[in-house]
This record gives structure tokens, sequence and C-alpha cells, in this order.
């Protein structure tokens, strides 16, 4: 004998330790993502050292320069989550089997992923953004 609360607890179990691995390997996925990006601009802002040393020494300020290395990752953040709501779109169908009260193409779902995501990614790309407004121009030149 146990109780409705006990029975139901161990039906739902499995779908329950479904939802936290699913949810732990979202956070994984969007942290591996977020890394990537922040390596990559990182990349990107070193191998321009020169270019934003010019650019300073010229009178460009700081937050010019963050303005710069920020809009041209803006273009790649957002292609890249168009792409991810658009195959998320086109495979949601397949996943909508295993998905309970909520549909595949639920707009408040997307709405706070694409927010999430966006965010994320910003906060990635301004770190590297940030060290680049603080190259001091006479060091930069120097460097080869």
């Amino acid at each position: 004998m146990r109780t409705l609360d006990d029975q139901l607890n161990m039906r739902i179990a499995n779908e329950r330790m479904l939802s936290f691995l699913s949810a732990g390997f979202a956070f994984l996925a969007t942290l591996l993502a977020v890394v990537g990006l922040h390596g990559v601009l990182a990349f990107v802002v070193a191998r321009r050292t020169r270019e934003i040393g010019i650019r300073m020494a010229l009178g460009a300020g700081q937050t010019g320069v963050i303005g710069l290395v920020l809009r041209e990752m803006i273009l790649v953040i957002l292609c890249g989550i168009a792409a991810g709501v658009a195959a998320s779109l086109l495979c949601g169908r397949y996943v909508e089997t295993q998905l309970f009260g909520v549909k595949a193409a639920d707009p408040p779902v997307f709405a706070i992923s694409v927010v999430t995501l966006l965010a994320v990614s910003l906060a990635a790309a301004f770190i590297p953004a940030w060290r680049a407004s603080r190259i001091e121009p006479v060091r930069a030149l120097h460097h080869e």
C-alpha cells in the first residue's frame, strides 16, 4: 500500500530525471557555445591589436572601440540565433512526443530562449571588446 503521492512520484520519476538531464545538457551546450564564442572573438581581437591601436592613436575612444567590436559580433550572433530557431522549428515536431503540456513551437519558450542566448552571447562578446578598448596605442603599434 502506497499513498497516491508516492505512486504518482514513482510514475513520473523517469520523466523528471529526463527533464533534469535535458536541462543539464542544455546548460552545458550553452556554456560551451559561449566559451567558444568568447575564444573566437578574443582571437579576432588579438589579431587586430595593431589596427585597434592605430584607431585609438587617431582618436577613437573606448566606447568607439567597444562598439566596433560588438557591431561585428552582433551580426554573427543574430545569424546563429536565426539558424538555431529555424532548425528547432523544423526539428521540433520530432521531439513534440516527448514534451508534456508544451508544444514544440511554443512562442514564450522560443522568446525566452532567444533572449537568454542573446544576453549570454553579448556578455561573452563584451569581455574581449572591453579588453580591446583598454589597449595602449603605443604598445599596440610596437606589437608585431
